[in-house]
């Protein structure tokens, strides 16, 4: 489904892929706030409680390079139906749940269906626009990506409150619906399909590498990392899985990716960019809430009400950047994107304990705005090169590796955190002695380290100053992170002419 004359019925198209791309992202978050409620309900225990997320995470990761293959070997609108409606059909289920395993089978149902449809959505509605569209089209796109996250903590909220934890899951019944209905009337099908021979040992290769990580980064932080023999194993499965597939997809004739889109230089470095920023943007993004929560002392509610100016920042710098893509070298806005992240994580590397909520409203607004202005050039970019009937199987690997990106920053991050306020506690506790007047003069009586109670209350201060301090060296590696990011903006070459409006086509809009 290439664009070569005007697409009838866009309109209808782009709000049935909108509604599946929100019912998608959506699920991805709601159920967190659930999970008390669906532990109680379903008698299971604390650490079995998290397999309704990982079953999630693991399966959409494992099942997201199929995407590609599915769309060429079946038809994009083919295969968009069947995942809407298996979506839907296992959001159901999960509803209907009655024990643990039951939730969890059905979760990983979810995952199967759902990880195809991210990469779809973007690959159709590259298809349905003109070049000179494909900025646009990517700005509605993140829109929808990033509005299921932000709202889908407080939908859930309100639904577990208001009703129970199954609504969390039966509220995708209608959105699911719509989605089917529109894409069944409204979406053309493909005159042809490309018959490709199933690369099965490289697809379980793959399979085998992409969940080992994404066990490994889900598992690694509560196990102690590599001091575990689970993690060790997760670790050697995933390299030995990357290995076979890499030397596979070399040697045999059918490759379970086409090997043109190694090739294509704006891919390759968008999709590294793409790994580098999903670290820098969800690590950090994992580290704030404890920051507002446990450190600063701040209720839930207070915590969530300061984090609404980065979402807002982030709608204003996706519609901005829709619309100066047409005018504005892409590189341009990237780079833009970076200074805006790199100045956020400066104000970020200098939190103290003392400081009121104005710095994390400042640098969460700084760092929306950065991160809207990372996703419309970057998308757009990523696929200004490369040939349609290869668009599906380029947003499986880019979303693939943005996926990684996020999982490794996330586990990273909060290993680091963890392993540096021990580090500082450590440090910091090894100077205090009761035996140290001078420290005890500067002292208030309720921290007197030679006595009991004050050697508890003084034990405290240090483990909250050494944790702020793991968490403000987080933030200077993620601000280096940000150099690193720099150089592969000049490795992107600027979309042909025909990505720019014509002064008549823009004079329309």
């Amino acid at each position: 489904m290439t664009v070569s004359h005007p697409v009838p019925n866009r309109g209808p198209i782009t709000f049935a892929i909108m509604l599946a791309t929100l019912m998608n992202t959506l699920d991805s978050t709601i159920a967190n706030v659930a999970l008390p409620h669906i532990q109680g309900s379903l008698s299971a225990a604390p650490d079995q409680i998290t397999w309704v997320l990982t079953s999630y995470i693991v399966a959409a990761a494992v099942m997201t390079p199929m995407s590609g293959w599915l769309a060429g070997r079946f038809g994009m609108k083919r295969t968009f139906l069947v995942v809407i409606t298996g979506f839907t059909v296992a959001s159901m289920l999960c509803g209907a749940a009655a024990s643990l395993p039951q939730i969890v089978l059905f979760r990983v149902l979810q995952g199967m269906f759902g990880a195809a449809m991210i990469p779809l959505s973007q690959a159709v509605l590259l298809n349905i626009n003109p070049p000179e569209r494909h900025a646009h089209a990517m700005s509605m796109w993140a829109m929808g990506t990033i509005l299921g996250p932000i709202f889908g903590p407080v939908l859930g909220g309100y639904l577990t409150d208001t009703l129970s934890w199954r609504w969390c899951f039966y509220i995708n019944l209608p959105i699911g619906v719509v989605a089917i209905l529109g894409v069944w009337i409204f979406m053309p099908r493909e005159d042809e399909t490309r018959r490709r021979v199933f690369d099965f040992l490289g697809f379980g290769a793959l399979a085998i590498a992409v969940g080992c990580v994404q066990l490994m980064m889900d598992r690694g932080p509560g196990e102690d990392w590599f001091a575990s023999a689970e993690v060790w194993t997760y670790a050697i499965l995933a390299i030995m899985g990357l290995w076979v597939f890499v030397v596979h997809s070399l040697t045999t004739a059918h490759p379970f990716f086409d090997l043109r889109l190694v090739r294509d230089r704006n891919l390759v470095a968008a999709t590294s960019f793409g790994f580098l920023t999903g670290i820098l943007i969800f690590g950090s993004l994992a580290i704030l809430p404890l920051l507002m929560q446990s450190l600063m002392g701040y209720p839930a509610l207070t915590a969530g009400l300061i984090s609404v100016p980065r979402g807002l920042g982030m709608m204003v710098s996706i519609l901005l950047a829709g619309r100066a893509a047409r005018y504005v070298d892409l590189r341009l806005l990237l780079f833009a994107g970076l200074v805006f992240s790199g100045v956020a994580m400066w104000q970020m590397a200098h939190f103290d304990l003392s400081m009121d909520p104005g710095p994390l409203i400042s640098s969460g607004l700084l760092q929306g705005f950065a991160t809207g202005l990372f996703f419309v050039p970057l998308t757009t970019l990523a696929f200004s090169t490369v040939s349609p009937e290869l668009r599906a199987e380029a947003s499986s690997i880019y979303n693939l590796l943005r996926n990684i990106g996020a999982s490794v920053g996330i586990s990273a991050m909060q290993a680091l955190a963890a392993a540096n306020t021990q580090v500082t506690h450590e440090q910091m506790a090894g100077r205090v002695t009761p035996n140290d007047t001078v420290l005890r003069a500067t002292l208030p009586a309720a921290l007197d380290p030679s006595t009991l109670p004050g050697a508890l209350a003084l034990d405290a201060v240090i483990d909250r100053q050494a944790m702020m301090t793991a968490y403000v060296n987080d933030f200077r590696l993620m601000l280096l992170l940000i150099f690193v990011c720099a150089p592969l903006v000049f490795l992107l070459k600027p979309p042909n002419s025909g990505m720019r409006p014509d002064p008549a086509h823009a004079a329309v809009e």
